[in-house]
């Protein structure tokens, strides 16, 4: 069977098992994506969560000895929620990002991988593949530019034709030399929307990201989030999607193709007051499935307590008094001291003055005596 005859076969074979998009290039190395890469790690615009080896990224025969061909597919998942429940003023609630809806995609387009390499397996017995989805070493996004799957926009995501870029990426590394695919070149043009749309002037210009300073990125930290973020938070809970809803390539694009990936609402834009006292068993259970649990619950309680801040919700001053004066971990009881004194009143000024007496935590107390000169600042005026 001939490269060409064979590269048919796997494309109808991915068709039957629900992936929406495949591309095919050669496995030779990624040259112009090393070097943006080491500009990135000079400019210590990276996040942290890359794998380091810049080589690992770029050269696809490091993964995969004798590597001849990397196949990219993309699944496309959904932009709006059904039946999205509303915040009111009694009950306000966060919201995750749309790639966190659902299962946990990395499950989703491994189910995909796996059976692919089966396929593979089947018609080149001899064939090696290495897959991988996001955690890999590879950059999904170049790997899907150059297999013509979509262009890399100014937003730093893969943008398809077909489905925008609401779309899950991942590939797989093979010996079997397939004919490769034309690759995609760009087409945001003069379109700066979403570098002019970020929050937080993470997209420094277009194509380039300073992970440091995105909220998607952000969200997923642990410590004390820095002061200057905390409004631009508003209330999200994990991720952002912010350039990717004001792309005009995004435009009416919603599918809802797969079962898996369609949010559970009172999940992807839960309450925030019971994320306060939620204990791990409840998290693991309630949001262990899906990929915004990955970090754990504080990340999420901490940006949870920003939210409650942001709303100014006086409902929610018992829960944050308690948090105050009863959580063990320094993070969350000096983020909700912030949260106290964006809420203000007597109430908040009170909790904040009996805990500054015994806190002995310095983070915490700083946090505390900012809260307490908001208030008496907000008083004068």
């Amino acid at each position: 069977m001939t490269g060409a005859q064979l590269k048919e076969k796997v494309i109808a074979y991915s068709k039957s098992i629900g992936i929406d998009k495949i591309g095919f290039t050669t496995a030779d190395p990624f040259t112009e994506l090393k070097e943006r890469l080491r500009t990135q790690q000079e400019l210590q615009y990276q996040s942290g969560f890359e794998e380091p080896d810049i080589d690992k990224r770029t050269e696809p025969d490091r993964l995969l000895p004798n590597a001849r061909s990397i196949i990219s597919i993309a699944l496309a998942y959904p932009s709006k929620m059904k039946d999205a429940p509303r915040s009111t003023k009694e009950e306000r609630r966060g919201i995750f990002c749309r790639a966190s809806w659902g299962k946990d995609y990395h499950d989703v387009l491994r189910d995909r991988m796996e059976k692919l390499e089966a396929y593979i397996a089947e018609l080149v017995p001899e064939a090696k593949v290495v897959s991988m989805v996001d955690t890999g070493e590879l950059s999904d996004r170049a790997v899907a530019e150059r297999a013509g799957i979509g262009w890399s926009g100014k937003n730093c995501a893969t943008i398809t034709p077909e489905f925008g870029s609401y779309v899950y990426l991942g590939e797989l590394i093979t010996t079997v030399p397939f004919p490769p695919d034309q690759p995609m070149t760009d087409q945001c043009g003069s379109c700066n929307k979403c570098v002019d749309a970020c929050p937080t002037g993470a997209l420094v210009t277009g194509g380039q990201l300073d992970s440091n300073k995105c909220i998607a990125f952000l969200t997923q930290t642990k410590g004390f989030l820095p002061e200057r973020y905390r409004e631009k938070l508003g209330n999200r809970l994990y991720g952002c999607d912010t350039c990717q809803q004001v792309c005009p390539e995004n435009k009416g694009k919603d599918f809802h193709i797969h079962p898996e990936m369609e949010p559970d609402p009172e999940i992807a834009k839960p309450k925030l007051k019971p994320l306060l006292s939620i204990s791990n068993r409840e998290f693991k259970e309630k949001f262990g499935p899906i990929a915004g649990s990955w970090r754990g619950k504080k990340p999420i309680q901490r940006n949870a307590i920003i939210a409650l801040g942001n709303f100014k919700d006086k409902t929610a001053l018992p829960d944050l008094i308690r948090v105050l004066n009863e959580d063990p971990r320094p993070v969350i009881r000096g983020t909700a001291a912030w949260a106290l004194g964006k809420i203000g009143g007597s109430e908040a000024e009170k909790s904040l003055k009996s805990a500054k007496e015994r806190e002995n935590d310095a983070n915490v107390l700083y946090e505390i005596e900012r809260s307490l000169n908001m208030a008496d600042n907000h008083v004068k005026s």
